[in-house]
């Protein structure tokens, strides 16, 4: 996998928020927040691919969460992403 050009991640008012850049991905309809720990692996993720494992590698190594709960939360989060649309 890896995150699909064009889209952004911006601190606005103090939340974190996909930005749209460019014509072809602007949808207003949907917009896209995301917390500190998404938003950190977002950051992580820019101009490579990855995998659920890499992800869960960087939640395990950063933060107090074992692999198992790493997991559950990738895997949704993925699921979520690919639904917004903004990973390939």
């Amino acid at each position: 996998m890896k995150t699909k050009q064009g889209f952004i991640l911006r601190n606005v008012c103090g939340e974190n928020i996909i930005v749209a850049e460019g014509e072809t991905n602007i949808d207003f309809s949907n917009i896209i927040s995301m917390n500190e720990t998404s938003a950190f692996l977002w950051n992580n993720i820019q101009g490579k691919e990855f995998t659920h494992d890499d992800l869960v590698d960087l939640l395990t190594e950063t933060y107090q969460v074992d692999a198992q709960k790493a997991l559950e939360d990738v895997t949704r989060l993925v699921d979520n992403w690919k639904s917004a649309g903004i990973i390939e």
